[in-house]
């Protein structure tokens, strides 16, 4: 990448081959995801019973998240230390023990071998090496970390600790979020989204988009650029955005907010009405670079999983979950809520088609830049939502972890 060359206007600017370069992609998978970062694999409630699993990403390859004994989670990659055959082919269930199919190789829910299939040969003829040990060849195992129900794995043995690596700022958010209640799994949404991963984590870092392309939020008070909120950049990559559900209102900004349909009425007002939940009286989204979004929108609560396919496309996995001690009149919030998010949601329809259109318009213009000067230049923190500040934050960060 010697001959990439970053704008002299320094974060300010993002160069469209940022998200067209095989080059950079690939250097982005091996220092980001299979470097000292910490991805989110999982939910506890996921895997509630010792031997259930669950198939996951970081990155571009696959991990399986298992409890074993004890109750203790594991984190493998999910290739057999054999010949590399996929080990795990179902995405979720509850296994004893896991077994490659190509020649057997049985493993246990930690990721050790126990066993391998004709190991002293047959009739005294073939079979390993007297001093092959079952030992030297277990599944490569992750670092774990479960913080208050959500599961989180790292490549790295010897990285920093994931209180470290999140942040004082994001890791009390968090813990908002997953304060030692225990959850319930409520359901997914995945979708292929034909743009570069990082499109997608500059949208969730982009809030003043919201009240421009999302006429559904600002035209039932969801989300409006008016309302008290703040933008917090934090290090490595990460950002919280927090605001307030303020219903459907009248004020001196709603000429600007050409977006908002008045003249609409919704009879189904559950979808738009929120109960309180949080004290705080928030809606917080965090960013935790560079594998997931914590979204709390109305009353869903959600992880939205960013899972690379390539330089020019993205899976996003939601998961939508709750509290197992949510009443009845709240789980069902939850639920339709939900509506608002997904591949067909009120709200999020929209964002996988300009960032298709966005990923068109990056290809083929290697020497042109976005431009990222709303709100001005400056990377620190502000009270309001019209900026995008937290973009130009995180390019700040990926220009010095990148060497760029």
């Amino acid at each position: 990448m010697s001959d990439r060359i970053w704008p002299k206007e320094g974060w300010t600017r993002v160069p469209f081959w940022v998200y067209t370069d095989p080059d950079v992609y690939q250097r982005e998978l091996d220092l980001f995801f299979y470097g000292p970062s910490w991805n989110y694999v999982a939910l506890d409630c996921e895997i509630p019973q010792i031997g259930s699993y669950k198939r996951s990403w970081i990155g571009e390859r696959q991990v399986v998240v298992v409890r074993g004994e004890g109750g203790r989670v594991h984190v493998w990659e999910n290739r057999c230390a054999h010949r590399g055959a996929r080990l795990c082919w179902k995405n979720k269930g509850r296994e004893e023990s896991f077994t490659c199919p190509y020649h057997q190789w049985n493993f246990a829910l930690d990721g050790t071998l126990q066993g391998v299939p004709l190991k002293r040969g047959v009739l005294k003829k073939g079979g390993m090496p007297a001093d092959f040990d079952n030992v030297d060849h277990g599944l490569t195992p992750l670092r774990v970390h479960v913080e208050g129900g959500s599961i989180w794995a790292s490549f790295r043995l010897d990285g920093p600790s994931f209180e470290e690596y999140s942040g004082s700022q994001v890791l009390a958010n968090m813990r908002r979020l997953f304060s030692g209640r225990k959850l319930k799994l409520l359901g997914y949404s995945r979708q292929r989204i034909p743009s570069n991963w990082k499109l997608y984590f500059e949208n969730l870092k982009d809030p003043y988009h919201a009240t421009l392309l999302h006429s559904f939020l600002i035209t039932f008070g969801l989300w409006r650029a008016d309302t008290q909120s703040e933008t917090l950049p934090e290090i490595s990559g990460h950002s919280i955005m927090v605001s307030r559900n303020v219903g459907r209102k009248a004020g001196d900004a709603n000429p600007e907010l050409t977006r908002a349909k008045d003249s609409l009425l919704l009879h189904d007002v559950d979808t738009v009405t929120p109960r309180p939940e949080f004290e705080d009286g928030k809606v917080v989204a965090v960013t935790h670079f560079p594998s997931v979004i914590m979204h709390q929108q109305a009353n869903t609560l959600g992880m939205r999983h960013v899972i690379p396919k390539g330089v020019d496309s993205f899976e996003l996995a939601w998961t939508f979950f709750g509290y197992e001690d949510d009443d009845p009149a709240m789980a069902r919030l939850r639920v339709r809520h939900a509506n608002l998010y997904g591949p067909a949601g009120y709200v999020a329809m929209e964002d996988g088609e300009v960032l298709s259109e966005s990923q068109n318009g990056a290809h083929h213009n290697d020497g042109h830049s976005a431009v990222v000067e709303m709100g001005g230049r400056e990377i620190g923190k502000q009270d309001h939502m019209v900026t995008e500040v937290l973009i130009r934050a995180f390019y700040h960060h990926y220009r010095q972890a990148m060497g760029l």
